[in-house]
């Protein structure tokens, strides 16, 4: 998904695959762990999708929902985690990462804008759910916001 030209699919292509690829990870790995009373750790879940191919690529977020909810029903995360630094310190650390950059890291500084705020729209719509943690620090520093966030937010103790 992340390979080939930024213009591989159209934003209802990528919509349709990145919740067909969804609804199976949610069946077969997440489910069943939840079952078994084990904690899931997602990198990517709905809100990439809302703000990738909804606030940056400028599908109706209104479609994207109702495509959410045919595909997973009201399934979905107890806290999420939205790491938040500006666009240009954005793009210029997943320059230092890698010469090769996926294929919407190469997408213009204007995307990226539009999937900041829409990422801060949806922390601002579900603030009981979404933490939005300054990353623009040193790793220790995101570090400790995350463990701080996690714990307050899931009444857990973390080392």
């Amino acid at each position: 998904m992340l390979e080939g030209d930024s213009e591989r699919w159209d934003a209802e292509s990528e919509a349709l695959l990145l919740y067909a690829a969804r609804r199976d990870h949610v069946t077969r790995t997440i489910r069943p762990a939840l079952d078994e009373g084990r904690w899931v750790v997602c990198d990517r879940f709905n809100d990439s999708t809302l703000a990738y191919q909804g606030s940056g690529r400028g599908l109706p977020l209104d479609q994207l929902e109702a495509l959410q909810r045919f595909a997973l029903g009201d399934f979905g995360p107890d806290l999420t985690l939205i790491l938040d630094i500006s666009v240009e310190e954005g793009l210029a650390r997943a320059g230092r990462r890698s010469l090769i950059t996926d294929r919407f890291e190469r997408l213009h500084e204007e995307f990226h804008q539009r999937l900041r705020d829409g990422f801060h729209r949806i922390a601002q719509k579900e603030p009981q759910r979404c933490a939005l943690i300054d990353a623009s620090g040193d790793v220790a520093a995101v570090h400790r916001a995350i463990v701080a966030a996690v714990a307050a937010r899931l009444g857990v103790a973390l080392g």
